[in-house]
């Protein structure tokens, strides 16, 4: 009987501490989530934040290269029968999102110059693909988009998303490392410089938005070798943003 006794009040002991974290194992629990969440803020910290101001600059550009936004699949289609827009292939150093839509893996020719170009200097670097997840959209699509998206940029208006005209990619930052995000950032930011990409670094889909002014086919044009930047020029920008 006494034996039986100690057991139980040994079982319930046991039970008690087990069951019941002390101050201290609250406290250091506690702390370490607080941790965890300092190190997620401190992760994102892009160099090209998204803006009112930067979706202003975009539709200012399609509107002085008098683009018009794409209302539906049968203006696409018309725009597409026109070369107006031209298909984004898959290569060596460019890869596509299997589940984008093959009728909306289209852009504007001097865009696919740009992915092309970014494509090949990426992969001379690293040995890897650049992943486009997104290109052309219709305002129907976009619209679509929105009732699932309250992010996503509107069909029309002043701050429309670029997409609808054909001139912007996004291309996957999700699964780069900090040296690959780096490479795209200072290359972007030489491009941004001259005038000739409005980009931007999206959290919800962790993708770089990448408007391409129709400028960017004479500037390539002038051009012998795929950019490189100075690279002490850009890394100073890139770290001064840190």
């Amino acid at each position: 009987m006494l034996f039986a006794t100690l057991i139980l009040a040994h079982g319930a002991a046991f039970a008690l501490h087990s069951t019941e974290p002390n101050r201290a194992t609250i406290a250091k629990s506690r702390h370490k989530t607080r941790q965890t969440h300092h190190r997620r803020r401190l992760a994102w910290n892009p160099l090209f934040r998204p803006s009112h101001d930067s979706l202003l600059r975009q539709n200012i550009e399609i509107d002085r290269i008098d683009l018009p936004r794409i209302q539906d699949d049968d203006e696409l289609e018309a725009l597409k029968a026109a070369h107006s827009l031209v298909p984004i292939v898959e290569s060596e150093s460019l890869k596509i999102e299997h589940r984008l839509d093959p009728a909306r893996r289209y852009c504007r020719p001097w865009t696919r110059d740009f992915v092309e170009d970014l494509g090949q200097a990426y992969y001379h670097q690293f040995h890897a693909k650049i992943q486009v997840n997104s290109a052309v959209r219709t305002v129907k699509v976009q619209q679509k988009l929105r009732r699932h998206n309250r992010n996503a940029a509107p069909a029309d208006g002043d701050t429309a998303s670029s997409h609808l005209a054909g001139v912007t990619v996004d291309l996957q930052r999700r699964g780069m490392t900090k040296q690959q995000v780096r490479f795209v950032e200072r290359y972007l930011f030489y491009l941004r410089e001259l005038g000739l990409v409005e980009p931007e670094e999206e959290r919800r889909h962790w993708c770089f938005h990448v408007m391409v002014s129709d400028r960017y086919a004479d500037w390539r044009q002038s051009q012998t070798i795929v950019p490189h930047l100075p690279a002490q020029e850009s890394e100073i920008a890139v770290t001064g943003s840190n």
